[in-house]
C-alpha cells in the first residue's frame, strides 16, 4: 500500500514555475521510444520489459504490440516508472507491493513524480513528499531505503536523448537544441 499526504502550496508553486520555466529536456508524451531503447535507458533485460508489458506492471501507453512485428513504444513517464520499479525490485521489495506503487505512480503526471521519493521497509511502500514527511516517517521507526523519483527523473532526462525515437503521430522528433546551462545540468547529473 502506498501512503500519501498532499501538499497543495507546493503543487501551485511548481505549476508555477513550470509554466515560468518549461523542462523543454522532458519528450513530450508523444515521443515514444521502441523496447530494446526503453531496456537499455531503465538498464533492464528485455525479457523483464516483455514480462512486465503482458502482466500490465508496465505497460506502454503510446503503442502496444499487436501481434508478431509490432513494436511497443514507451513514453518517457514508462521508462521512469521502469527504471522505480528496477530499483524497487533491486531493494527486496516484493513484485505484488510494486505493483501497487505502480498503479499509485501511473495516476500521477511526470511533473507529480519528480516530487516524489518513496521509502520501503520491504513490505510496504511509502510516498513522501516534503522533507518533514521523510522525517515523520523515520522516526516513526519505518522506512529502510528510499528512492528520489526526482533523482531518477534528472537522471534519464540526461541520457534519453542519446537513444532513438519515434513519433507516435508519425512526425518528426525534434533534436534538443541545448543551451549551455542544459548542457550543465545534464553532464552534472549524469555524472
Amino acid at each position: 500500500m502506498v501512503h500519501e499526504v498532499p501538499n497543495e502550496a507546493d503543487s501551485a508553486r511548481q505549476a508555477e514555475q513550470a509554466a515560468l520555466f518549461p523542462d523543454v529536456s522532458v519528450p513530450d508524451e508523444l515521443v515514444g521510444y521502441r523496447g530494446t531503447a526503453a531496456c537499455q535507458i531503465a538498464g533492464i533485460t528485455y525479457r523483464q520489459l516483455d514480462y512486465w508489458a503482458r502482466t500490465g506492471l508496465v505497460a506502454p501507453t503510446i503503442r502496444t504490440a499487436h501481434g508478431s512485428g509490432s513494436q511497443r513504444l514507451y513514453s518517457f513517464k514508462d521508462i521512469l516508472v521502469l527504471k522505480v520499479v528496477k530499483r524497487l525490485l533491486d531493494t527486496g521489495v516484493s513484485l505484488q507491493n510494486i505493483r501497487v506503487a505502480v498503479d499509485h505512480l501511473r495516476r500521477r503526471g511526470v511533473e507529480d513524480l519528480a516530487k516524489i521519493t518513496l521509502f520501503s521497509d520491504g513490505t510496504t511502500v511509502y510516498e513522501c513528499t516534503s522533507p518533514e514527511e521523510v522525517v515523520d516517517l523515520l522516526q516513526g521507526g519505518q522506512g529502510v531505503f528510499g528512492i528520489a523519483v526526482s533523482g531518477t527523473l534528472r537522471e534519464l532526462t540526461g541520457t534519453i536523448h542519446d537513444f532513438p525515437a519515434e513519433r507516435a503521430d508519425g512526425g518528426v522528433v525534434e533534436e534538443l537544441v541545448e543551451d549551455e546551462l542544459s548542457r550543465h545540468r545534464r553532464t552534472r547529473s549524469a555524472g
